[in-house]
């Protein structure tokens, strides 16, 4: 199931997010860039206010939070700023199910093209981008570590 998340979701999402990062940080990145008390409070925090903004969807399984999405209008184009699976969760159709339910989201607004940013070293999120038909932002494919990708939001068929 997806739905949008709440103020009971914010610890959490904050949890998954903080799990799901250390695995594709951890050996790239200095731990205390993604994990620990103060991280968690920050991360917490920046949650809390994309919830409040209403642009946050959780994908459920078994009565649990299995996977979270997050996105927003950034310098006027859509982007999607956070999607993170649980991953004891991987490859069981979660990251699919919030990808496809943001890309309903954005069409019913009128989206027809978006962005997002993915950690260069992050193999298995850039495969899943690319399955998904996202492809480098040919004006500005990075940002730091990041791939800048792109995606054309094509309009549903009836």
């Amino acid at each position: 199931m997806i739905r949008h998340a709440n103020a009971d979701d914010l610890d959490t999402i904050a949890a998954l997010h903080l799990a799901a990062r250390a695995t594709y940080y951890r050996g790239h990145v200095p731990e205390e860039e993604y994990a620990g008390p103060e991280e968690l409070a920050r991360t917490r925090a920046a949650w809390s206010g994309a919830v409040g903004r209403g642009q946050v969807l959780c994908a459920e399984r078994d009565g649990e939070v299995a996977g979270v999405a997050a996105y927003r209008p950034v310098d006027g184009v859509m982007t999607l700023t956070q999607l993170h699976v649980r991953p004891d969760r991987w490859r069981r159709g979660v990251g699919a199910e919030l990808h496809a339910a943001c890309l309903e989201a954005w069409r019913a607004e009128g989206v027809t093209t978006a962005r997002l940013q993915v950690f260069d070293r992050n193999e298995r999120a850039k495969a899943f981008y690319a399955a998904h038909g996202w492809t480098p932002d040919a004006g500005a494919p990075r940002s730091g570590t990041h791939l800048v990708l792109r995606l054309t939001v094509e309009a549903a068929t009836e």
